[in-house]
Formats: C-alpha cells, sequence, structure tokens
C-alpha cells in the first residue's frame, strides 16, 4: 500500500499554499509546540484549552463545510475525511473506533500526536486537549448537514503524554 498523496496547490500570484478548497500554512513542529506551550505557560493547561475550544470547534466545522461542498460529500463519510486529513497534515494518526451522527456521539484513539513530544512525553498529563473541539465542530457539521441542531461535548479520557498509554482517546458526546 502506497503513501496517502495530498497535492497542494501554490497561487502564483500570492503564494498561498492550499489542499482542496482550504488555504493552508506550512510551520515546523518545533515553532507550533514552542508556541503552544509558551502560552500554556503564562495561562494555564485549563484557561488555553478555554481559549482555544471556540476557534478549533469553529475551524473544524468551517472545513467540514468547505471540503463537503469541494469533495460532494455528506453524512459521517465527511467526519471520516477530517479524521484523514488531519492524519496527513501531520497532527497524528486519528482512527475512528466508533461514530454515531444520529446520536451525536464517537470515539476517536489519536496515536502518534504531535503535542506528545519528547519534552512531554510522560509528563503525567494530558496535552492533546485541544483536538476535542476539532471532533465537536466536525461532528456538529455533520449533524448540521442533515438538518439536526446538536451542541457536542467531547474530551480527552487519556493521553499518552500521561506516561500509562501508548495513545490518546477522545470521546464526543451531546453537551
Amino acid at each position: 500500500m502506497g503513501k496517502p498523496q495530498v497535492d497542494i496547490n501554490v497561487d502564483d500570484q500570492t503564494g498561498r499554499w492550499s489542499v482542496d478548497a482550504t488555504n493552508m500554512i506550512l510551520v515546523p513542529q518545533h515553532f507550533y509546540m514552542n508556541n503552544h506551550f509558551a502560552i500554556e505557560a503564562a495561562v494555564g493547561a485549563a484557561e488555553l484549552e478555554r481559549i482555544l475550544r471556540p476557534a478549533g470547534h469553529r475551524s473544524a466545522y468551517y472545513w467540514c463545510e468547505k471540503e463537503a461542498e469541494f469533495h460532494g460529500m455528506s453524512g459521517v463519510d465527511v467526519f471520516r475525511h477530517y479524521m484523514r486529513r488531519i492524519t496527513q497534515r501531520g497532527w497524528g494518526q486519528f482512527d475512528v473506533l466508533d461514530v454515531s451522527p444520529e446520536a451525536g456521539t464517537a470515539t476517536v484513539r489519536l496515536r502518534n500526536s504531535a503535542m506528545v513530544d519528547g519534552e512531554r512525553r510522560n509528563s503525567g498529563r494530558k496535552v492533546c486537549y485541544m483536538f476535542a473541539s476539532w471532533l465537536e465542530g466536525s461532528l456538529e457539521y455533520v449533524a448540521a448537514s442533515a438538518g439536526r441542531d446538536v451542541r457536542l461535548r467531547a474530551q480527552e479520557v487519556y493521553c499518552e503524554a500521561e506516561g500509562v498509554y501508548d495513545h490518546c482517546l477522545f470521546k464526543v458526546e451531546p453537551a
């Protein structure tokens, strides 16, 4: 089985990168991590999660909306596509263990999270919390596109960085 390929388009006029219907910015992982954890050190993990949640939710919802239109997808296929694409973009390997858009539930395993680097591995705490809002936003898009207005809440049940598990686990449920 070959490696999945993602076409990156570069606009000759602006230099902007895009994949499918979404503009992209490529940054080194250490750059992102240094910024993320510097903010976390300044405000605390709980506050950073609170700050990031609305933006992550909005971004995931928007991305799913654009990708569904671009690829002519609908339903749970959009959620699975989102999990595949964030995996391909280097955030980690997101595996949908179960999903029920009608019930507003999902269980997602995350292996090799980009947030669990050498410095945070075995830190004894959850560090992948920002992904929870991504799961909420993407699954809420699926519900909305089927005419259902639901509010979901995702949480990181456990994290590889806690030093006990070999992966992270997320649960999504109605809020």
